[in-house]
């Protein structure tokens, strides 16, 4: 046999050795899944992270190499702020495993996040179905995360008081908010089959929304519209707070933050819109030497 063919046991024998290996990763994601769990992480971010170490592996990277596994995360299209988050992933699953990890240096460069008219957030909800619908106009009204919307169950809906009760996640604040009627009644309008308003699971109702803002985008040719994300809403409903209140302290409190670092960059975000706005009307007012057109008359 020459010195370049391989025979069907060794074949065999190095197909076997693989699936050995990724079942041994698969048995290592289960195991670092189960860590988080008890651990106290929420449902959403066990199964974020699990599923770009999945991602990870399926792109060549060995996670019980840390050095594949940097090597995979350098040669991926990501931006520098994804790259930096899944390599933060996985230096906990190597932590955990007993791995030498020596973490590749990325830093993200701050990015002011995308900020829509409410007038394009009326566009979505009014192309969404009657679940999505009363979800994007929950968070439009309170700015709660997703993950936070999840957890509302039935029972936090108070209808005499016109209140809804939100639970914390992620290190913030349980809320109170007022709602309006509208909500009330885009709520009341969904099926009572479960103890939760939504659904506990925030990806699928992520892919549904993209399927239907992909839709409209196209239908309203605005291709803006793809930018927006449930948490854009929030940003929003924060700068649209803080424009109205100009009390950061306030808009902290109302979003849950814990720390009042996570609430002032709204401060810039109005701010920078407040010059925008401004700088465009005084473009559209004539001056004050100039005089104004009459409307002809037929």
């Amino acid at each position: 046999m020459a010195l370049t063919e391989t025979s069907g046991e060794e074949k065999s024998g190095l197909a076997g050795a693989t699936e050995t290996k990724q079942a041994d990763v698969k048995g290592k994601i289960i195991e670092y899944a189960w860590w988080m769990q008890k651990q106290g992480y929420s449902p959403v971010t066990v199964e974020s992270r699990t599923k770009k170490l999945t991602r990870l592996s399926r792109l060549g990277a060995d996670l019980l190499n840390p050095e594949s596994v940097k090597e995979t995360i350098a040669k991926q299209p990501w931006k520098i702020s994804t790259k930096a988050n899944v390599a933060a992933i996985y230096g906990c699953f190597a932590k955990l495993h007993g791995l030498t990890w020596e973490p590749p240096i990325y830093k993200p460069n701050y990015e002011m996040p995308f900020i829509p008219t409410e007038a394009e957030i009326d566009q979505l909800i009014a192309a969404c179905g009657k679940k999505l619908s009363a979800l994007l106009q929950l968070i439009k009204e309170t700015g709660v995360r997703i993950g936070e919307a999840c957890r509302i169950r039935w029972i936090d809906l108070d209808l005499e008081q016109k209140t809804l009760r939100v639970q914390a996640e992620k290190n913030s604040k349980p809320r109170i908010f007022h709602i309006s009627d509208k909500l009330i009644s885009m709520l009341n309008m969904l099926p009572k089959k479960s103890e939760r308003i939504f659904p506990n699971n925030p990806r699928s109702l992520e892919n549904r929304f993209r399927t239907v803002r992909k839709r409209t985008a196209l239908k309203l040719n605005n291709p803006r519209l793809m930018e927006i994300h449930f948490h854009t809403i929030r940003h929003w409903r924060a700068t649209i707070l803080y424009h109205q209140t100009k009390d950061i302290l306030h808009v902290k409190e109302f979003l849950g933050h814990r720390s009042l670092n996570s609430t002032l960059t709204y401060i810039n975000i109005e701010r920078a819109l407040s010059t925008a706005e401004t700088t465009q009307n005084s473009m559209l007012k004539p001056h004050k030497n100039q005089k104004k057109s009459k409307p002809c008359l037929k």
